[in-house]
C-alpha cells in the first residue's frame, strides 16, 4: 500500500459532522496528517481544535502554506451536497495538481469527468482518485464467501450514520492486541482512504452487491483471521436497506455487532421509520443472515456521544438487560470488553486444507 502524507481539506467544517471523511482519515489512517487547511482554524493545532482525533498537524489557510509541509495527497474531506464542487476548492485542486499532488475525492462527482482537471493532472503527472468508482470487473455472488478458512464479523446498525465504520475499526485493533490477525474491509469511501483499498458499494449496480461483498472478503490477505467488515445503511432506513442486506449476504458473516445510537427510536432522515425495540431489531438481522448463513449478533455498540456520562452508563445498563448482551461504546474505550464478547462468539478457524477433503 503507498504511503501517503495527506494534506486534508476541510474549509471552515473541520468541527462539523460535514467532515466526517476528514475525521476518519485523521483519526485511523496509518499515514502521516501533514496540514489541514481550514482558514476558520488557521493558525491554531488539529489537537488544540480537535483532541477527539488523537493527531496533530498544522492547521493553515491555502494549499499554498500546506504545500510548505511536504504532503503527497491532498484529500477533500467534506462531504458536499450532491457532490457540488465549490469554485474556490476548484482553484485549490488545480493549484495542488501543479505542484504533483494526488487528488483523494469521496464525493459521488467524479473528477476524472472534468477535462481540465485530467489534462492538469496529465501535465504534473499527479493522479485523480475517485475513491468511489468501482471495479468494472465485480461478478455476482457465488457463495465463495461461505468456504473461506477466516471468520468474518459484519457491523449492522439500527440507523445510518451510527459508527458501523469506526466500531468496525476499533474492534479490529482491540483483537490485533489479544494476538488476533483482524482485517478491516472497507466498503465506504472514508474506509477506503483509511485502509488504501475497498470497493464503495453505494456506487455499484443493484444485482452486483453482494457480489462485491463476497470480492472483498476473499481478497483480503493471506494472513488475516478475522475480518472485520465495515457495514453500510440499515434494514429500517429505505433508501439504503437493499445495499445493507446485499452487505449481509455477499459478507456471509458468521457474527454480527449491532451498533445503536443511544435514545434514538426512528431514523433520522425521511420517512422517521421506527425503530423496532432492539431485541427485535436482532431478531431481524438474523432472520436476514440465516438466508446464506446463520450468524448471531455477538455484542451491542452504542453509541453514547450525545449523553452525559450519566446518562450513558444508564444506557448501556438498560441495553444490556433488555437484550442480554454485552454493551459497551467504543467511543468511551469499551472496544476491549466488546471484543471479548465477540470473541467468545466466534467459531473455530477452518484451515483451508480442510476445504479440499
Amino acid at each position: 500500500m503507498t504511503a501517503r502524507s495527506w494534506l486534508v481539506l476541510t474549509d471552515g467544517y473541520l468541527s462539523a459532522r460535514d467532515a466526517k471523511t476528514a475525521h476518519g482519515v485523521i483519526r485511523y489512517s496509518r499515514d502521516e496528517i501533514a496540514a489541514v487547511i481550514d482558514p476558520e482554524y488557521a493558525g491554531r493545532s488539529l489537537a488544540e481544535v480537535m483532541p477527539q482525533l488523537e493527531r496533530d498537524a498544522p492547521i493553515v489557510s491555502t494549499v499554498a502554506e500546506g504545500l510548505a509541509h511536504s504532503p503527497t495527497s491532498l484529500l477533500l474531506g467534506v462531504a458536499t451536497p450532491g457532490g457540488w464542487l465549490p469554485d474556490h476548492w476548484r482553484a485549490w485542486i488545480n493549484e495542488a495538481l501543479e505542484a504533483g499532488l494526488e487528488i483523494a475525492n469521496g464525493l459521488h462527482r467524479f473528477l476524472r469527468h472534468d477535462r481540465e482537471l485530467v489534462k492538469l493532472a496529465r501535465a504534473s503527472g499527479a493522479t485523480l482518485w475517485d475513491v468511489r468508482e468501482p471495479p468494472s470487473n465485480i461478478p455476482l455472488f457465488t457463495g465463495r464467501s461461505i468456504g473461506i478458512p477466516k471468520r468474518t464479523v459484519l457491523t449492522v446498525g439500527s440507523d445510518c450514520s451510527v459508527g458501523k465504520m469506526t466500531v468496525a475499526l476499533e474492534l479490529a485493533r482491540a483483537g490485533h492486541n489479544r494476538g488476533f490477525s483482524t482485517e478491516f474491509v472497507a466498503t465506504g469511501q472514508t474506509g477506503i482512504m483509511i485502509a488504501g483499498r475497498g470497493i464503495a458499494v453505494d456506487r455499484v449496480v443493484a444485482d452486483f452487491v453482494s457480489g462485491a461483498a463476497e470480492t472483498l472478503v476473499c481478497e483480503t490477505h493471506p494472513s488475516s483471521d478475522v475480518l472485520m467488515v465495515e457495514g453500510q445503511g440499515s434494514l429500517w432506513h429505505p433508501a439504503y436497506a437493499g445495499v445493507t442486506l446485499s452487505l449481509l449476504h455477499g459478507s456471509a458473516p458468521h457474527v454480527m455487532v449491532l451498533c445503536h445510537q443511544a435514545g434514538r427510536s426512528a431514523i433520522e432522515e425521511p420517512p422517521y421509520t421506527a425503530i423496532p425495540p432492539l431485541p427485535e431489531v436482532i431478531a431481524r438481522y438474523e432472520d436476514m443472515a440465516a438466508t446464506v448463513r446463520p450468524a448471531r449478533v455477538a455484542c451491542i455498540a452504542l453509541n453514547c456521544s450525545r449523553l452525559s456520562a450519566a446518562e450513558a452508563h444508564a444506557a448501556v445498563q438498560e441495553t444490556e438487560e433488555q437484550t442480554g448482551l454485552a454493551t459497551g461504546d467504543v467511543f468511551a474505550g469499551d472496544s476491549p470488553r466488546l471484543w471479548s464478547a465477540l470473541e467468545a462468539a466466534l467459531p473455530e478457524r477452518r484451515h483451508s486444507s480442510l476445504l479440499s477433503q
